[in-house]
């Protein structure tokens, strides 16, 4: 027997008991729902964001139909994308990577990183510290 034949057996034995059936299926949702919001918020990072995404939307779409057609309609809208940005030109690919990394430095002073790490080394430098975390 094959793992996804197994797997399938398995899956069809849980569907069998109702309250089993549906703690895994909300185990399933919290998982899923996990694995994609860590996805969302990695997206604007260098990184694998978008292949996170795709694992939450995998994961959901095991059990849930509408995640099913969500990773394809994604899947499919990231692929137009994705040519799009291949077909530009240097220009527009500069800006875009100095476009993430704005955003990754920007995070990162916004978190503490930066006056942190300074306070590691002895560097006290106003700048460098949160507004958010003070």
């Amino acid at each position: 027997m094959t793992a996804p034949t197994r797997w399938r057996a398995l899956r069809d034995a849980v569907a069998e008991r109702p309250t089993l059936n549906l703690a895994y299926r909300i185990a399933v949702g919290v998982l899923g729902v996990a694995v994609l919001a860590l996805g969302i918020l990695a997206i604007p990072y260098p990184g694998p964001g978008w292949l996170i995404v795709f694992a939450g939307l995998g994961i959901l779409a095991t059990e849930f139909v509408w995640a099913h057609r969500a990773l394809h309609w994604t899947r499919g809208r990231y692929r137009r994308v994705m040519d799009w940005y291949s077909a530009r030109g240097v220009v527009v690919r500069g800006l875009a990577a100095f476009a993430t990394a704005a955003i990754v430095v920007a995070t990162l002073w916004l978190l503490g990183t930066f006056g942190m790490i300074g306070g590691w080394i002895g560097v006290e430098w106003e700048p460098l510290r949160s507004p958010v975390f003070q």
